[in-house]
C-alpha cells in the first residue's frame, strides 16, 4: 500500500497554484506536468503517488479538450477504432508498470523522464516542420495494411509511456498522426485529446483501485487545473505559441536541474 500524508494548508495552496499553472500551460502549449509533478515531489509525496495523482487530477482537462473537437472526430471513426484499443491496452500496461516499479528506482529515473519531456517540448517546432513537409495520405489508406499496423503499434508504444509517466505524450501523438498522413491539425488535436483521455482514464482507474492516489492533492491540483485551463484560453489569445513553448521549455530545464540536484542530495 502507498502512504499519502495529510495535506497541510501550505501544501494545498502550493499544489492548487501548481494546478493553475499546469492548466494554463496545457491550454496554451501543453507540458503542464513539467510544473505540477515536481511541485508534488517537493511537497514530500512519494514519486509514484505524485505521478499517479498528477495523471488523474489533470484528466478532466484532456476530456474537455476532446469534447471541443467533436466535429472533427465525427469524421475519423475508423482512425479512432485503431487508436482507442491501443490507448486502453497501453494505458493499462503503463499504469501497471508504474506501480510495479520500486519507488526508489522510479525516483532515480524521474529527472531523466522530465528531461525527456522537456526535450520533446523543445523539439515541437522541428517536428511540426517535418510533419508539414510530409505528404498527406488519402484518408482510406490510413486504416489499411502497413499504415494501420504502424499507427496501432506507434499508439500502443506512446500509450504505455503515457500510462507510465505521460509528460510529452501529446507531442508524440501529434507528430505520429501527421507522419501517418492525417493532414488536418484540428483532427490530429481531437484524436490526441481523445487518446490522452482514455490513457489517463484507464491508468487513473487502476491507480485509484490500487490506493496510489493522494485524494487531497488530487482535489487541489484538479481544481487549480480547471481554473488555469479557463484562464489559459484568455492568456493564449495574447501570448504567441512560440513564446509559450519557450516558457515551458525553460520551466522544464529548471525542473530537470532541480530534480537532478535533489536526487543527489
Amino acid at each position: 500500500m502507498f502512504y499519502s500524508p495529510a495535506v497541510s494548508p501550505a501544501d494545498a495552496i502550493a499544489i492548487f497554484a501548481a494546478g493553475v499553472g499546469a492548466g494554463m500551460i496545457n491550454a496554451v502549449a501543453g507540458g503542464g506536468t513539467l510544473l505540477s509533478f515536481p511541485v508534488l515531489l517537493w511537497a514530500g509525496r512519494d514519486p509514484i503517488v505524485a505521478n499517479a495523482t498528477n495523471a488523474l487530477a489533470l484528466w478532466p482537462g484532456s476530456l474537455a479538450g476532446a469534447l471541443g473537437f467533436r466535429r472533427e472526430l465525427a469524421k475519423a471513426p475508423r482512425l479512432l477504432s485503431l487508436m482507442l484499443p491501443a490507448a486502453i491496452l497501453g494505458g493499462g500496461f503503463g499504469g501497471w508498470l508504474l506501480l510495479s516499479t520500486p519507488s526508489r528506482l522510479f525516483s532515480s529515473i524521474v529527472p531523466y523522464l522530465v528531461l525527456l519531456a522537456t526535450a520533446l517540448m523543445a523539439a515541437q517546432r522541428p517536428l511540426r516542420r517535418l510533419v508539414q513537409a510530409d505528404e498527406a495520405a488519402p484518408s482510406d489508406e490510413l486504416h489499411r495494411g502497413r499504415r494501420a499496423v504502424a499507427l496501432f503499434v506507434g499508439q500502443l508504444a506512446v500509450s504505455i509511456y503515457g500510462g507510465y509517466f505521460g509528460a510529452g505524450m501529446g507531442i508524440l501523438m501529434l507528430a505520429a498522426l501527421g507522419l501517418y498522413g492525417v493532414a488536418d491539425i484540428h483532427q490530429r488535436n481531437g484524436l490526441k485529446n481523445v487518446a490522452s483521455t482514455v490513457i489517463n482514464g484507464v491508468a487513473g482507474i487502476y491507480f485509484a483501485a490500487s490506493g496510489a492516489i493522494a485524494w487531497g492533492d488530487a482535489l487541489a491540483l484538479g481544481t487549480g487545473a480547471i481554473v488555469g485551463g479557463y484562464a489559459g484560453a484568455a492568456v493564449g489569445r495574447r501570448l504567441s505559441r512560440s513564446v509559450a513553448e519557450a516558457v515551458v521549455v525553460a520551466i522544464g530545464v529548471a525542473m530537470t536541474v532541480a530534480l537532478f540536484v535533489r536526487s543527489r542530495s
